[in-house]
């Protein structure tokens, strides 16, 4: 398997796996376990698990911790395990952290600390600690559009200066300018996966490495594709790939993401139950856009196939 070099146990096409609840509105470990095979079966190197399309704020400790440990249990080696512990309480995440290393997880994905808005320096001190309390590789996530606050190129290379372990970044400010810095400037073996699935391509323009998608709950054999067209030097075959998928990914993310995916993965036949409160349900019009485009993946899983795994 292609590895990223800090990480030598995660490749570059990931999925943020959503996570299944029971019609008891538990986590549904079984289901988890189900999915998550599967979609390593569908050419996905590694699950992000517990992160924000796995519903993390409506997940209590406990929940991420037996969910990191299913999964891991599912996957085995076949595909590496990233746990979200991030938040925005240093002590918490730093205790989280500690709790998903001894589950078994490959790796830790760490968000930049949401609502409270840290400045630069309080960055440094917080993803300091993550990365201290760990041997695993650390992916930081920088989402601006949802947490508050965008983590400058700078600060992201001083902490991958400060902590070997810090191993790359899942990069999605969705600015192509910002990517480009990062890249530029970027220490050796240092990973970059792009967070946004519509933007994939145009980051490995810059260099980018990989992809921790949504999309790729459905389309993970073409985003391999695209990526293995892009680096064997076949970019109109990688663009026509996107330019294919584009509808696609409009449509998962016209409404709060995870509720797209998690009504698409329901109608295939996975057993994933409705998102937690406060998210709410998928609306009709989008459901009646989303539906015909689920058509091209309906033959992958199949109730055969599903039973087999």
């Amino acid at each position: 398997m292609t590895s990223i070099g800090r990480a030598p146990k995660i490749g570059p096409l990931l999925t943020a796996m959503l996570t299944p609840f029971a019609a008891s509105g538990a986590v549904d470990l079984r289901e988890a376990g189900r999915l998550a095979r599967w979609l390593i079966d569908q050419g996905n190197q590694g699950l992000v698990v517990a992160g924000t399309t796995g519903e993390s704020p409506a997940l209590d400790d406990d929940e991420k911790i037996e969910l990191f440990a299913a999964v891991k249990e599912a996957v085995g080696e076949r595909g590496a395990v990233v746990a979200n512990t991030g938040g925005n309480n240093t002590h918490h995440s730093v205790e989280l952290t500690k709790r998903a290393e001894a589950a078994g997880v490959d790796g830790i994905l760490a968000v930049v600390p949401y609502y409270n808005k840290p400045p630069q320096d309080g960055m440094l001190r917080h993803f300091g600690a993550v990365a201290e309390a760990t041997r695993l590789p650390v992916i930081l996530y920088n989402i601006p559009g949802r947490t508050g606050a965008n983590m400058l190129p700078a600060t992201l290379l001083e902490l991958a200066k400060r902590h070997r372990n810090v191993a790359g970044v899942k990069e999605s400010s969705g600015d192509l300018a910002q990517f480009t810095e990062i890249l530029r400037d970027r220490p050796e073996g240092f990973g970059f996966w792009c967070g946004d699935d519509h933007l994939f391509l145009p980051s490995l323009a810059v260099g980018g490495d990989g992809l921790i998608g949504v999309a790729s709950h459905l389309c993970a054999r073409e985003l391999r594709a695209m990526l293995d067209a892009h680096t064997n030097g076949e970019p109109a075959k990688a663009a026509r790939i996107h330019q294919e998928l584009s509808d696609l990914f409009a449509t998962l993310f016209a409404i709060t993401s995870p509720i797209p995916i998690k009504w698409a993965m329901n109608q295939l036949g996975f057993a994933c139950g409705p998102c937690r409160s406060p998210l709410g349900d998928m609306p009709e019009a989008l459901a009646a856009t989303l539906a015909p485009q689920l058509e091209a993946y309906r033959a992958r899983v199949s109730e055969g196939t599903l039973a087999a795994i």
